[in-house]
């Protein structure tokens, strides 16, 4: 799920405290590190904040392309604003199964299970050993390591996204299939069972890691990335999601443990009615859906316009706002409290604008997308309290940027709870400064009323 066109109450554990040590002395390395939000002696997550869920994705590269550890989660204090994590992303390969291979494209074996962490980086301070005594290294390790820290975070596999979900139409598309497919996602990411690669991997090395699957396919019938989508992709879709639904609980009572199934879910009604989203079959067998909540502009556009508007702005960009999104599900029956808030810890840019103080002004051409951390402070920040939209202009550069600040999460996460939905879901973590934006979710929920979670 990178960013992407539309149209396509835990108790303090030893190795918390331990961590909280290191941390004391550690510098502050990278935009992600540095003093927690909330700057608690606790370091563990919450099953739910006030009643509502949190949560995040965690990309597999980021500890390498932008220095975001799975220890900072700790140092930052952010894992106390989320209840759980999606690692992005599992790959259904050509062979439409879950495997994890090291092929260019195909995989990232190398940052989930194979690369050696440091000790600084490391969530309990100690290195990654290439040798017969550890058999699982990388993020896996680290997730591992997390969850000893903080027992009550849950994590899940996401398996798809933008790029990966070329094969689902084709995985799906029998009933032998389907099963194939859920059985080999099971296996690898719920029993562990990695590639043996030296000393690394091998049958149950992943055990433990992943309490949960979360489908990302983008999209059922109309596709996105690719072009591997057919009419029948809708059918199949609800049918897959049976399958895991099925699976996952069977595989459940034999272990003792509820796994969870959740989906990330378009915002545009020719995507929701074309696939399924709004089907009841759906509904029936997800714990929830997290609905997407931005790109509902960018460079496609040909102006400069609100990301993630929590509210229409008129009749620009189809209408298209978060409250319209959630609404299609609740139209279709979903439960407020199976429905999680997209938000985003990116923006979206233009330049040559030379109007700040409104969206939908001329441009030169997108600037593409840039992480949270990197826009903060560009220019003079904005905020629409009818719309639910920041934006930052720079008058000198010609910079327009709609983002997510604190002023939209906070609105976001009042509407939502005043609407009794079950939380909010961030694309995605590491592009959030020393937990900001994480922050300001997790306050905002703890001054609202009661959510409906269990």
């Amino acid at each position: 799920m990178s960013p992407r066109h539309l149209l396509r109450g835990a108790a303090i554990t030893a190795a918390a405290t331990a961590l909280l040590a290191a941390s004391a002395v550690s510098p502050a390395l990278a935009h992600g590190n540095g003093h927690g939000h909330h700057g608690s002696s606790d370091p563990a997550g919450p099953t739910d904040i006030n009643g509502y869920r949190s949560v995040g994705y965690l990309m597999s590269d980021t500890p390498v392309t932008r220095d975001f550890q799975i220890k900072d989660l700790l140092r930052t204090g952010a894992i106390e604003d989320v209840t759980h994590i999606n690692y992005a992303f599992g790959n259904v390969t050509t062979n439409l199964k879950c495997e994890i291979t090291d092929a260019p494209g195909e995989g990232d074996a190398r940052n989930d299970y194979l690369r050696l962490v440091s000790a600084d980086d490391s969530v309990d301070g100690k290195k990654d050993k290439s040798n017969k005594h550890q058999r699982l290294a990388g993020n896996f390790n680290q997730l591992k390591k997390l969850k000893e820290a903080s027992p009550d975070t849950k994590v899940l596999i996401s398996l798809g996204g933008w790029t990966w979900s070329d094969n689902f139409s084709a995985a799906a598309s029998t009933p032998e299939s389907r099963a194939t497919l859920v059985s080999s996602c099971i296996d690898v990411y719920l029993k562990g069972n990695l590639p043996q690669v030296g000393s690394l991997g091998g049958p149950g090395a992943a055990a433990g890691v992943f309490d949960g699957i979360d489908v990302d396919w983008e999209w059922p019938v109309n596709g996105g990335e690719t072009a591997n989508a057919k009419p029948e992709d809708r059918e199949n879709f609800l049918s897959l999601m049976e399958e895991f639904r099925a699976q996952l609980d069977a595989y459940g009572s034999a272990t003792g443990e509820d796994y969870l199934l959740t989906a990330f879910a378009p915002a545009g009604g020719w995507n929701t009615n074309a696939g399924g989203w709004t089907d009841p079959r759906l509904f029936d067998v997800v714990d929830w859906l997290n609905v997407q909540g931005y790109d509902y502009a960018g460079g496609w556009t040909g102006t400069t316009g609100h990301q993630g508007n929590l509210h229409p702005d008129g009749d620009h960009n189809w209408g298209l706002a978060l409250d319209n999104a959630i609404g299609l599900y609740t139209a279709a029956g979903a439960r407020a409290d199976q429905l999680n808030l997209g938000l985003a810890a990116y923006g979206q840019g233009w330049g040559g604008v030379s109007v700040g103080d409104s969206a939908w002004q001329a441009t030169t051409g997108s600037l593409g997308t840039k992480p949270y951390y990197e826009i903060r402070e560009v220019g003079e920040g904005y905020f629409d309290p009818a719309l639910g939209a920041s934006w930052r202009f720079d008058a000198t550069s010609g910079e327009w940027w709609s983002l997510d600040d604190p002023n939209s999460v906070t609105a976001k996460a009042e509407w939502l709870a005043s609407q009794g939905f079950g939380g909010a879901m961030w694309w995605d973590l590491s592009g959030d400064y020393r937990n900001e934006l994480g922050g300001a979710l997790g306050d905002a929920l703890r001054a609202a009323e009661a959510g409906p979670l269990d």
